[in-house]
């Protein structure tokens, strides 16, 4: 299962608020693509798909479909601000390969 941090869950929770989507939780996704393979991908959600892993964390619904399900188990998902990088931050142990920039792994 993909695990969020309290830092995590805030920042979505403001750009929620920022986005009027107070009531949505978040759909945590891989895709294909990226320069090692595939992608991580979030958007907000309300809605369960029939394949669907709900969780809730921090008060935060999290819906991960079986697929994604099998790339993300152990990941953890932070929010991080330094001055190199400011954004999500996937830590999968399950990733054998990342590029440089982090968004992408196999």
């Amino acid at each position: 299962m993909v695990q969020f941090t309290e830092n995590a869950v805030q920042k979505i929770r403001e750009m929620a608020d920022a986005q009027e989507f107070a009531d949505h939780g978040v759909r945590v996704m891989v895709v294909g693509g990226g320069c090692a393979g595939f992608t991580y991908d979030m958007d907000f959600e309300t809605d369960k798909r029939d394949d669907d892993e709900i969780s809730e964390q921090h008060g935060l619904r999290v819906f991960v479909d079986a697929m994604s399900a099998m790339y993300l188990d152990g990941t953890t998902v932070d929010y991080v601000e330094s001055l190199d990088f400011s954004g999500f931050h996937f830590d999968n142990p399950a990733a054998t390969r990342t590029c440089g920039c982090g968004s992408s792994f196999s």
